[in-house]
């Protein structure tokens, strides 16, 4: 919940100029009791360029819960506001494409983050050929996620200490933890050791990805 020094101090740092209504970007958030929302200004401001755009983080969304805590960069021109347990996020200027394109993004990212910190995320993966299977290991004091998918060596990689691996099953590899940007890379990481391939269908399918089997040209 927005905690009142936090709400003081987030109309300290956003501007008064008028609220521009828009459309994912202005859909409110709901926050849950158990979950505490801070805004505040960056000791160190990152400024990011792409060609002419220039993009200034100048504050960062803290997000904490029952599950951990979250943190966020966000634009100086997003606006946050909360009332009876929601968020609403304006930018100063909707006619700008930068604020416009950023607005929903920026608004998800923070919904993301509130569930996380509560239920968390996750994604399934699933092996698919003969003899295929993942198993969790601790290989020098860490946790390691052996492969086997094809190669004619043991392949896999270290488990990072912000995620959880599980494997109920040889052919099941659950990523769980709070951050869902983390889990989905990881779990994108996982399957770059066999895509799936569609001739015979073999290889590592991420959450409900489905493939087209193509007939094998015959010569």
């Amino acid at each position: 919940m927005f905690s009142r020094s936090s709400i003081l101090k987030s109309s300290r740092l956003f501007s008064t100029s008028s609220i521009r209504p828009s459309n994912i970007g202005s859909a409110p958030i709901f926050v849950p009791q158990e979950v505490k929302f801070e805004v505040s200004r960056l000791d160190d401001p990152v400024i990011k360029r792409k060609g002419r755009t220039v993009l200034r983080l100048t504050q960062n969304a803290k997000v904490s819960g029952p599950k951990g805590e979250l943190n966020l960069s966000i634009p100086d021109f997003l606006q946050i506001k909360e009332n009876d347990a929601k968020l609403s996020i304006t930018v100063k200027d909707d006619t700008s494409k930068q604020q416009k394109s950023l607005w929903g993004t920026m608004r998800t990212l923070i919904n993301n983050n509130i569930n996380g910190v509560t239920e968390g995320h996750l994604s399934i993966l699933r092996l698919v050929g003969t003899g295929y299977r993942a198993q969790i290991e601790d290989k020098d004091g860490k946790k390691f996620l052996g492969l086997k998918v094809g190669a004619s060596i043991p392949q896999g990689l270290f488990i990072p200490d912000n995620l959880t691996v599980t494997s109920p099953s040889t052919t099941r590899i659950i990523v769980e933890g709070i951050d869902k940007q983390q889990v989905k890379l990881f779990a994108a990481k996982i399957r770059q050791f066999h895509p799936p391939e569609p001739y015979k269908g073999k290889g590592i399918y991420v959450d409900d990805e489905t493939i087209k089997i193509k007939d094998k040209k015959i010569k």
